[in-house]
């Protein structure tokens, strides 16, 4: 019996249209169907195949869609202990930002600069989370996570950023917010520094001063004295890729510092790398014996195919874009100092445009020395992959032109509600696997993962449940099959929030949170009991072996909301309350259909067999 069969319906052939890009009627060149891209604006019209041509040769190949370890669902577990978290930010959900002597951070001078942040909204009461202690604590119970990441905001704590000035009602409210998890059974995984620099600090040169280094290690070494006996998971900082070149260079977030894009955002960078090795030394010098925790930092990275994989252009442009990327600051902390290739590019580039020296700063060899080893695990935020191609920039000396590599998308990836955030779990497994291999096989922690929505309020969001469910997949493939050490995995995040500069317009929570509503209420989306039965499942158990206690359907709670803001459900404008009863109702319908539907698959997988054993009997 074919796989056709199994429908009643006998398909004989297909064609894919079209070919080539060519003129589509109408519409002219705007749109290309084909699987080669035509430059019309060359006159010898050449030909390149794009990804899906590529894909398509294999799909003929192949004769369908064998499943594969790379492309069919793996069913597994992920190993006990494993660690399932959310995360959140201080600066996006806390608000309260003069409250109780804390102090004034870069966001909050950049987000009052109009013009700088999306509807100009601000992160003044964001979800209102500092008022919202025992509600929040509520949402990470329901989702049955084990571990929650937060950060802590440095100037609630030192208004100033130095240890001279404490503000003991910040530090006592976040030892409310570990005393409340801990109770929970919930383990903390604290950031120290998630992006809210005390303006104080940044007044006196910021990231690009070797200021920034002294008073980051006193802030560590402050947070550990404080807090280090409740918390064992500590990260220093979250993206310095982010911090450094979106900062300093490009000056689209805080603090927005663009007149020199050739080299700012390379000392920025630098400082980061110091000040991360600063505050790890200090931890295991100092705390480690005693209080036996762990501490990293946690990188950023896409994954990059190159446009053309046949096109060694395209290969080299990808390496290089991970070059500049990830291994922008993995590189100094795994292996002690940047990767060849970046030193080299942006060293000729600079001395090509009549620099005495690379833009680039060096690490001394005590410096080098110093940085490297400085990680108990590889943290990693990842969220989308890209088709990476070689661009000549000219003699421009900025971050772009160095890497000189642009991206795409493939068209096959589905959208998000950002535009740079596409659809390719394929690329997270990549990812996982190149970090074992480049890096030296560290314990993975996905720190930050997630996908989001923009425009009407939809809490079925089947987008988000099925980002999740194929990207964790991936991750365990990478576990399991691959032997990459992941020892966790992050959802982002807990609830929306402000998504720095895009204001609340994109939201990447599991619980919808009301804005206009000056009670900022948390309702639960589909994808809070998708998300939590992975969780208690622990990965995703064979449905052959079934039937799983983990599976069962989980009732949802939320915060009252107000009716006056009703949600689209399935097309239909409902309150809070239907919609919250449509979404159990649907979910535990898809529960019994998913199971129901991989029994009998897997029923007809087992007759194949054994009807094929017979039939090869003697």
């Amino acid at each position: 019996m074919t796989a056709y069969e199994l429908d009643g319906v006998k398909v004989k052939g297909y064609i894919a249209t079209s070919l080539l890009d060519s003129f589509e009627w109408l519409h002219g060149y705007i749109y290309a169907f084909g699987l080669h891209y035509v430059d019309f604006n060359d006159p010898n019209r050449p030909r390149t195949p794009k990804f899906s041509a590529h894909y398509y040769y294999q799909v003929m190949k192949n004769n369908g869609f064998p499943e594969t370890a790379e492309f069919g669902k793996l069913w597994g577990r992920f190993a006990e202990g494993f660690m399932w978290s959310t995360a959140t930010a201080s600066y996006q959900i806390e608000g309260a930002w003069r409250a109780d002597g804390k102090g004034i951070s870069i966001w909050d001078k950049f987000t009052h600069t109009p013009g700088k942040v999306l509807n100009n909204d601000n992160g003044d009461i964001a979800c209102d989370s500092y008022n919202k202690l025992e509600v929040d604590i509520g949402l990470l119970k329901q989702l049955k996570v084990t571990h929650y990441r937060m950060s802590i905001s440095w100037p609630r704590v030192l208004p100033d950023g130095t240890i001279n000035n404490i503000n003991e009602a910040g530090v006592d409210y976040y030892h409310r917010v570990i005393d409340a998890l801990l109770a929970a059974n919930i383990q903390p995984q604290v950031t120290l520094y998630h992006w809210d620099l005390p303006q104080a600090i940044e007044d006196q040169g910021g990231w690009l001063s070797d200021i920034v280094v002294d008073r980051f290690r006193d802030y560590a070494d402050f947070l550990f004295s404080r807090f280090g006996q409740k918390v064992k998971f500590w990260i220093t900082i979250n993206e310095p890729y982010i911090i450094a070149l979106l900062g300093y260079g490009y000056g689209s977030f805080a603090p927005g510092i663009s007149h020199d894009p050739g080299s700012l955002h390379y000392v920025a960078g630098h400082n980061v790398i110091k000040a991360h090795a600063e505050a790890w030394h200090v931890y295991n010098d100092k705390y480690r014996a005693e209080q036996k925790g762990r501490i990293s930092i946690t990188l950023n990275s896409d994954w990059a195919e190159p446009r053309n994989p046949y096109k060694q252009e395209d290969i080299d442009a990808a390496k290089r874009y991970m070059d500049f990327f990830l291994g922008w600051f993995a590189n100094p902390i795994f292996k002690g100092d940047y990767n060849e290739p970046m030193k080299r590019i942006i060293r000729e580039r600079s001395l090509a445009a009549g620099l005495e020296k690379s833009r680039l700063p060096e690490f001394t060899p005590a410096e080098i020395e110093r940085i490297k080893g400085t990680h108990d695990f590889f943290g990693l935020n990842h969220y989308t992959s890209v088709l990476a191609f070689s661009v000549d920039f000219g003699d421009t000396q900025n971050y772009d032109a160095d890497r000189g590599v642009a991206v795409i998308s493939d068209r096959t990836w589905l959208e998000s509600g950002s535009n740079w955030l596409r659809i390719a779990p394929l690329g997270f497994r990549k990812l996982l696997k190149y970090i074992k291999e480049e890096y030296g096989d560290p314990p993975i922690l996905v720190t930050e993962n997630g996908v989001s929505e923009n425009g009407p309020v939809d809490l079925n969001d089947e987008h988000r449940s099925f980002f999740y469910e194929n990207y964790i997949n991936e991750a365990l493939k990478a576990n399991m099959t691959d032997g990459a050490n992941v020892i966790g995995y992050t959802a982002w995040s807990l609830m929306d929030n402000l998504e720095w500069a895009s204001g609340y317009g994109e939201r990447f929570g599991l619980f919808y949170v009301n804005h206009t509503n000056a009670d900022r209420p948390r309702t639960p989306k589909a994808s809070v009991p998708f998300y939590t039965t992975i969780v208690r499942c622990n990965g995703f158990p064979d449905p052959a072996d079934g039937p799983h206690d983990c599976t069962n359907s989980l009732s949802s709670t939320s915060a009252p909301i107000s009716e006056e803001n009703p949600v689209n459900f399935l097309g239909m404008k409902l309150s809070i309350d239907e919609a919250v009863t449509g979404l159990n109702t649907t979910f535990a319908l898809l529960i019994v259909s998913v199971v129901a539907v991989a029994g009998v698959t897997s029923l007809l997988i087992v007759s194949r067999k054994r009807s094929k054993k017979r039939k090869n009997d003697p």
